[in-house]
């Protein structure tokens, strides 16, 4: 395509000519998925919680690394899927272009800012980064990802980032807008905004509850969609990003389901009684006011008046039953109907199961060259739609929700308000700057000279903390609290824990192979 140069532009490359030495594939977006798949964030990640950890359970769950590999398969196909289409080849020029190698690095980053402890610790973080360090931008997963790409890593000729074409960037750029600044108008002030664009009711004055940049990468944010203006809105994601979005929603679906089966608790029977209650009585319960709503069936009605609320440019209610239908024959009836014994038959029923349904999904999936703002260029067509809804309201009802689940996520949510304590406790303590972890004081070093710009503080400060500090203790804090964020969120889970017991000083052991500083 035309745009094809401004694509493949790197930070330390605009006119995207040279190959750097340490890339093998000559294809510049081949060479960024090489970058990411051999970056340590990525290693990382197959010590970081997809929902629960897998120690000590035995059993094969995933992470959040089999995670990423999932959605950079299904990306994949997805792309070609669409790639295969001639009718569709003219629309995804118009749009910006889609290349699978693109998808493939998209896939395999998205979640490379992703903090120890799954989505627990992402909202962990969040309250202490803007409520202990006054941090407007808090903590997102995504936008640490971002980071991670254009600042954190070291891959880049530079050693800043992992110096990654335009097209890889804005591909992870799922929610292209920061949470509270850019661009303009801001997305979340829409009649609709865009899916994670709203801000959060129990969060109010905080900004868009999902976003992919903080201040500090905004300018590269602009940047990298460049290439994009005139071709799609501001608060849009590319085609390759929305490709990425909707294989990381079908994963997500799916394998987390897989997951829960094994461990056995997924029950048949609370399960089926859900979905067969609400079958039964779907009339009934439509006629409920909410406060009347109790018992089985009533989760699943509420499911499909949110839908109607939130999405009421696809929710339909025919679709709807047809997906809790579909779903109670191939989850409950077949998959659920047998527990999980670990024998060849077991197994069999789950690759059949996760086979069957990821193949039908990217089957729905398709392009809208004037798509809803609630949904990207590609989405899945309505009956698919519904049926992703359903399976993620099964693992939320029948696993989010669970009270052992809770006990063991508050315990998380100590363990990294502790850790995030005593780190910070120690940048504060001058007397032990030399004997700092070498990387968190690179960390402090450069959130010290991203807040030295009085631009940049200015946005990244939350006006709204006021605690008669002085304008360079304010920014001292700031520079901590990013650079603490930014040092836990690199870490496993396993890492956090022990890095918290020897900073405690519960353990004895002086060189530990579970975290290195």
């Amino acid at each position: 395509m035309q745009d094809e140069p401004l694509r493949t532009s790197r930070r330390s490359d605009p006119a995207g000519q040279h190959r750097p030495p340490g890339d093998l594939a000559a294809s510049p977006f081949r060479a960024d998925r090489d970058r990411v798949s051999t970056s340590a964030f990525f290693a990382r990640l197959g010590g970081v919680t997809q929902v629960v950890s897998p120690s000590g359970s035995g059993l094969l769950l995933h992470n959040r690394l089999t995670h990423s590999l999932k959605v950079s398969q299904v990306g994949r196909a997805i792309a070609e899927r669409l790639l295969s289409s001639p009718s569709r080849l003219a629309v995804l020029d118009e749009l910006g272009g889609c290349d699978l190698d693109v998808v493939e690095a998209a896939g395999l980053g998205h979640d490379l800012g992703h903090p120890p402890f799954g989505h627990q610790g992402e909202s962990v973080l969040d309250r202490i980064a803007r409520q202990r360090f006054g941090l407007a931008d808090g903590f997102e997963g995504n936008a640490q990802t971002y980071r991670v790409v254009t600042r954190l890593d070291v891959r880049g000729v530079e050693g800043v980032g992992l110096d990654l074409t335009a097209a890889v960037r804005a591909a992870l750029l799922k929610y292209p807008w920061t949470r509270t600044g850019g661009p303009q108008p801001h997305p979340r002030g829409f009649p609709t905004p865009p899916r994670g664009a709203a801000e959060p009711p129990e969060l109010p004055g905080t900004g868009s509850g999902k976003f992919s940049c903080y201040t500090t990468e905004f300018d590269d944010m602009q940047e990298a969609r460049a290439v994009f203006r005139g071709r799609l809105q501001h608060w849009q994601q590319s085609v390759e990003a929305s490709v990425m979005d909707i294989a990381d929603d079908i994963a997500y679906a799916i394998h987390d389901l897989e997951d829960f089966h094994r461990v056995g608790i997924l029950q048949h029977a609370s399960v089926s009684r859900e979905l067969t209650e609400w079958l039964g009585g779907a009339i009934s319960l439509a006629g409920r006011a909410e406060p009347e709503l109790a018992g089985p069936g009533s989760s699943l009605e509420l499911l499909r008046r949110r839908l109607h609320a939130k999405d009421a440019w696809i929710a339909d209610d025919d679709a709807f039953v047809a997906a809790v239908k579909r779903v109670q024959d191939h989850l409950v009836n077949r998959l659920l109907e047998e527990p999980f014994d670990r024998s060849q038959q077991a197994e069999q029923a789950v690759a059949a199961f996760s086979g069957q349904w990821t193949r039908r999904l990217v089957e729905g999936v398709q392009v809208d060259a004037d798509p809803n703002t609630r949904s990207g260029h590609v989405g899945l067509a309505a009956e698919q739609w519904h049926e992703v809804q359903v399976l993620k309201f099964v693992h939320r009802r029948f696993v989010l929700q669970r009270p052992d689940l809770a006990l063991h996520q508050r315990g998380q949510d100590r363990l990294l308000s502790k850790l995030v304590e005593a780190l910070d406790t120690w940048v504060i303590d001058r007397s032990e700057a030399a004997r700092l972890p070498h990387r968190l004081r690179d960390l402090f070093d450069l959130a010290r000279a991203e807040f030295a710009d009085p631009q940049v503080a200015a946005l990244a400060a939350d006006e709204h903390v006021a605690d008669g500090a002085s304008r360079e203790e304010r920014l001292e804090r700031l520079a901590r609290g990013r650079a603490v964020v930014d040092f836990v969120a690199s870490l496993t889970d396993e890492q956090a824990a022990a890095l918290l017991e020897s900073l405690s000083g519960r353990t004895t052991q002086l060189w530990a192979d579970t975290f290195v500083l």
